[in-house]
């Protein structure tokens, strides 16, 4: 196991002992309410509960009760609570190096990619020098799933089409919105929904479907993306590394031993809540596609343009192209 990494496999904790320990309480930072995103913490909760017969209870803070979502590093830093989410793109200052992975287009198009990429860039010396100036260390991802965008009024029935929309796009896809002439914006995901219905806002990009329907923007939406794919994000739960050091060594074990369980869930409820969500928008909402040579166009224009841009401005603080090619080494594909 990494200094500020935990070990890239675990052991599922499914039908282990007891683990005998002290009565100790953790306090989890969250925003929103209990969603897809949410899953892996909600689980971790659970089973830590269970292992140590409620002597370890980690409490979650939904609806940003105990920090604001772009203030959970700052709470971390200063001990506020023993752990947190955030989102890279919230507060891209803060964690540049872990914005790669809001660049547009990574090989991240199935859940076993999605993993790899993610360990890699966790376990990338860039990433761990900053998430530690936080007293963060990172758990797990939240393996967000691709993004696609849901709006309203005249649908962009064509890359063209998106040329003076306002979007709600972060990080590397709001570069790539911007490309197509877009003008992006970072609101968080809970000021979607009234930015979109009262028109300030006419698309947002959000993790597909989970998100867009966690926030209701379903509602105020009159159509989706079905194929942009224009890239993900990043919104790990992190530990306070002062908290993690004081548990014992028992405690810090069986968070090791309930890592892949807590992917799994993580992941899988995704796909769960993809059956549920597909059938009701494509019932309600306008679905759009593009064609090959459209999507091929796109990644053309906002694909490695974006990602040479991002590298250009970073190489100076961090090995940024050395990332960056690391991301593609590791499923196998050469970035030039």
């Amino acid at each position: 196991m990494g200094a500020l990494v935990l070990g890239l496999v675990g052991t599922p904790g499914f039908g282990a002992s007891e683990v005998t320990g002290p009565e100790l309480n953790w306090d989890v930072s969250l925003w929103g309410k209990a969603r897809a995103l949410t899953t892996g913490a909600e689980k971790l909760s659970a089973r830590v509960s269970e292992r140590t017969s409620g002597k370890w209870r980690i409490r979650l803070h939904y609806g940003e009760a105990l920090s604001k979502s772009r203030e959970n590093l700052d709470g971390l830093a200063i001990g506020a609570f023993e752990a947190a989410m955030f989102c890279n793109f919230y507060h891209p200052k803060k964690t540049p190096a872990l914005m790669v992975l809001t660049m547009p287009f990574l090989p991240m198009s199935d859940w076993d990619s999605n993993r790899t990429v993610r360990d890699i860039v966790y376990a990338h010396p860039a990433v761990q020098k900053e998430i530690t100036r936080w007293n963060a260390m990172l758990y797990v991802s939240s393996y967000l799933p691709q993004y696609e965008l849901l709006g309203r009024g005249r649908p962009p029935l064509s890359l063209a089409d998106w040329k003076g929309l306002t979007v709600r796009a972060g990080g590397g896809i709001g570069q790539a919105m911007k490309v197509l002439g877009a003008t992006p914006t970072s609101s968080t995901a809970t000021e979607v929904y009234i930015g979109v219905q009262q028109g300030t806002m006419d698309a947002a990009a959000l993790p597909f479907t989970y998100s867009h329907m966690s926030y209701r923007i379903h509602e105020v939406a009159e159509w989706y993306t079905a194929n942009l794919s224009p890239g993900t994000a990043d919104c790990p739960l992190v530990f306070s590394i002062r908290a993690y050091e004081a548990l014992p060594g028992q405690y810090r074990q069986l968070l090791d031993d309930l890592r892949e369980e807590i992917i799994q869930a993580q992941i899988q409820a995704y796909i769960d809540i993809d059956r549920k969500n597909l059938p009701m928008m494509k019932a309600k909402l306008q679905e759009i596609r593009y064609t090959q040579q459209q999507l091929a166009e796109f990644r053309a224009a906002a694909g490695k343009p974006v990602i040479d841009a991002w590298i250009q401005v970073n190489q100076r603080r961090f090995d940024a192209r050395g990332l960056v090619e690391a991301i593609f080494e590791s499923v196998g594909q050469t970035y030039q």
